[in-house]
């Protein structure tokens, strides 16, 4: 016997899809969403189609954009010669906040992780190769996640791009390592940012 009626357990099942929402969260959830008003709960559902169907990703960077270039990449002000490396858009945005960065930025959209079959092949990492001469790049920044995953990511980057004859940094350890750039303040992020440091290759 089924315990909730068929559309609120879809949607629990749904929100129990979302990263970091267990299933007592998306009950939890569920259940508010079901308290609010209808119209507080279809200007929500307006506000997800309309991200869904306005956002895209910049052709350039791989930032989320909502036309062909994002703001930053649309920015002739920045420093075209130096392009920042992050695994997501949100850990731009935390780059962003320190204020330290005036360059562009490439979203890899994921790190190297071997256990989930996320290969090279897998992240925007030909679109990086083929930025540098177009661009004009002379250096980048590897800013991955202090993890695993973000290290052989930097680490896998730092051996393709050298040979190149790139200034390629990895940002100082003023984060923890396991940590996530998105959760850093913005003081210890700009001191990472300040004392990065040369990968060997």
């Amino acid at each position: 016997m089924a315990i909730y009626a068929s559309s609120v357990q879809d949607l629990i099942d749904e929100l129990g899809r979302l990263p970091g929402v267990g299933p007592k969260s998306a009950q939890r959830i569920a259940f508010h969403l079901l308290k609010l008003s209808r119209d507080d709960a279809l200007r929500l559902a307006r506000a997800i189609t309309e991200a869904k169907d306005r956002v895209a990703w910049c052709s350039r960077c791989f930032n989320i954009s909502e036309g062909e270039l994002c703001g930053i990449c649309a920015d002739d002000r920045r420093d075209a010669t130096v392009v920042c490396v992050v695994e997501e858009p949100r850990d731009l945005v935390a780059v962003e906040k320190t204020q330290e960065f005036r360059g562009r930025y490439h979203v890899l959209q994921g790190a190297i992780s071997p256990i989930e079959g996320v290969g090279p092949d897998q992240l925007r990492v030909k679109e990086l190769l083929t930025r540098i001469e177009p661009e004009g790049i002379a250096e980048v920044i590897l800013c991955t996640n202090p993890n695993i995953e973000g290290e052989a990511t930097a680490m896998y980057l730092g051996r393709l791009l050298k040979p190149l004859g790139l200034r390629v940094t990895r940002i100082a350890s003023g984060l923890p390592v396991g940590g996530d750039l998105e959760y850093a303040d913005e003081l210890t992020l700009g001191r990472a940012l300040e004392g990065r440091r040369d990968i060997e290759g």
